[in-house]
């Protein structure tokens, strides 16, 4: 347990630290000095309301009208006080909040997008689910949790020094075997709150692990009910609601069971901490009536006891009160230290895949000594070189599932179970167009010049490029705002790739299957188009259908070799131009 505790404190501060060390701190340092500023002016309001309560009792009980409603003038000023300070408190923490999340957000999709890393993440054993709700909702979560907890126990402990001496004080002696105790009632109070604060560690340390399995839960369910919609055609083709509803019946019971393991427990715990705080109430009187009763306090004396004593019990309570956030708080920190850890153990590896260097401009791109392998270790590919000259057309093809895809994520540097050297001029822009080009949802425009802003390129041409690779029906739509990828048909979104491909002009364009889905006319169309407009682009395509070999002046195979140390190698041969 004490290890377990100084690695949560360790992680904390892993989390915590950076931003407070950042170009934020001395901005965000003065915000949350006067957070706790005002936290500590709350403590000392408490503390003049409860030499309030003493003297407006003792005017009840002395029916002294004047004090009676001179201490209600009193009562004002300090209430208005009070509602002015917890007011801009709460403000200004949500200020300091917003900040501080939207400090860490901006720092961790940076390391998340860094060097393909939310693409790597997919590889690292499920370790890190759902990237996105660590993002978007534990931050948040982690932020609000962090400041409310710990501005919460600084005023706890505050308030428990200020009170306890008054409750010091206010509290007569106690006898035990005839010998005098001083301070009976804070003694009282911290049996009590330190009885309690056991008995709900015990009952509640089981709901750690039940929220973090819950908001894993959760995520999950959410993640599969977005891949519905954005699968909905398909899966309505395919008649595949009844798949559906059961693959989502099954996530959501997770859901369900998770949520009813963590009612039974918060049942437990709420048995216990509601009799506890109700047991609070009329315990301080049970032990100082027996003065109040023989004379040497007045009513006054007695209700300041009571208040004094509630708000020592309820700083010790602290954790009682506080234990369900505790135990989300922590799950969230785990969760958050898990992705970070994730990224951190990516970045040490970063690298990973072909090592690049530079060839001399006007060189074409090589892979030497090209070995791919599986995420399981097994052999893929293996080859001694490839060579792709500046300007040339080479079709790549194999049976399915041979590696045609691997190999070009690799060459593009995602895949990291690779080994080899590739050496490619720098600054030559190269694209990748896979089966479904990424269609952002964004204005037409904005899609289609992808992953480059749309004044790089000006209306017209974009509208030309749309009509030339068969669309004219979308060249009017370039301001509208739609999901791309759900409104096109897949063929539409090839041809969408294409004019994607004229418009940016790279100098290595790698086309994985991207006329699927069209026809062979259609198909021919656009490569007549591409080579004719793209004479010094060089243009490798992944294909299955022969007549497309007539585009490229070679065909690189994977050709099985059965014995070997790898499934395949590559062979080149020569075709007709």
């Amino acid at each position: 347990m004490p290890g377990t505790k100084r690695r949560f404190l360790s992680d904390l501060w892993t989390l915590t630290k950076p931003y407070w060390k950042s170009e934020e701190k001395f901005k965000s340092g003065l915000l949350l000095a006067v957070i706790i500023g005002m936290s500590l002016g709350i403590v000392y309001l408490n503390v003049l309301f409860n030499e309030w309560n003493n003297l407006f009792y003792n005017s009840l009980q002395n029916k002294d009208v004047d004090a009676f409603f001179r201490l209600f003038g009193r009562f004002a000023i300090l209430a208005a006080l009070f509602i002015i300070v917890a007011v801009y408190q709460i403000y200004l923490r949500q200020m300091l909040q917003i900040r501080w999340r939207r400090w860490l957000t901006e720092r961790l999709v940076a390391r998340w997008l860094d060097a393909h890393n939310y693409y790597r993440l997919r590889f690292e054993n499920g370790l890190t689910d759902n990237p996105d709700q660590r993002i978007s909702e534990d931050i948040n979560g982690f932020i609000e949790q962090t400041l409310s907890l710990t501005l919460g126990f600084l005023e706890a402990v505050v308030s428990l020094a200020s009170f306890s001496v008054i409750l010091w004080n206010l509290s007569g002696d106690i006898h035990i075997l005839d010998l005098p105790i001083p301070g009976s009632m804070l003694w009282a109070a911290l049996l009590y709150a330190g009885i309690g604060s056991v008995l709900t560690h015990l009952i509640g340390r089981p709901l750690i692990r039940l929220n973090f399995f819950q908001q894993r839960y959760e995520a999950d369910f959410r993640y599969s009910l977005v891949g519905v919609r954005e699968n909905a055609e398909p899966i309505a083709l395919y008649g595949g609601e009844a798949q559906e509803a059961r693959g989502l019946s099954v996530r959501f019971a997770g859901v369900v069971s998770n949520w009813w393991a963590i009612m039974r427990r918060q049942k437990r715990l709420t048995w216990f901490s509601a009799g506890y705080s109700q047991a609070a109430v009329i315990f301080p009187f049970l032990v100082a009536a027996p003065r109040y009763f023989s004379g040497a306090i007045q009513l006054g004396g007695l209700m300041q006891t009571a208040s004094a004593f509630n708000h020592v019990q309820n700083s010790l309570s602290w954790f009682i009160d506080a234990y369900t956030r505790l135990a989300a708080w922590k799950a969230t920190v785990d969760r958050l230290t898990g992705f970070a850890a994730a990224l951190e153990a990516l970045e040490s590896r970063r690298g990973e895949g072909l090592a690049r260097t530079e060839a001399a401009p006007g060189d074409g791109l090589t892979v030497a000594d090209l070995h791919l392998r599986l995420p399981d270790g097994q052999p893929l590919l293996s080859a001694q070189s490839l060579a792709l000259a500046p300007g040339r057309r080479v079709m790549v093809a194999g049976p399915s599932g041979c590696g045609k895809s691997t190999l070009f994520r690799a060459i593009g540097g995602l895949w990291p179970f690779a080994s080899g050297t590739l050496a490619a001029p720098a600054g030559e822009r190269t694209l990748f167009l896979p089966q479904r080009p990424y269609l952002p949802i964004a204005s037409l425009a904005a899609a289609v010049t992808y992953p480059d802003a749309p004044e790089t390129y000006g209306r017209e041409r974009i509208a030309a490029a749309l009509t030339d690779c068969g669309l004219p029906h979308l060249a009017g739509r370039l301001d509208e705002e739609r999901h791309w990828s759900q409104e096109l048909s897949v063929g539409e979104q090839q041809r969408l790739g294409f004019a994607r491909a004229l418009l940016i002009a790279p100098r290595w364009l790698f086309c994985d299957e991207a006329t699927s889905a069209l026809d062979e006319a259609a198909e021919q169309a656009l490569y007549t188009l591409l080579t004719a407009r793209l004479p010094d682009t060089a243009i490798v395509s992944i294909a299955h259908r022969p007549a497309l070999a007539r585009f490229h002046q070679r065909v690189l195979r994977f050709t099985p070799t059965p014995g070997a140390q790898a499934p395949y190698t590559l062979e080149e041969a020569a075709t007709a131009a």
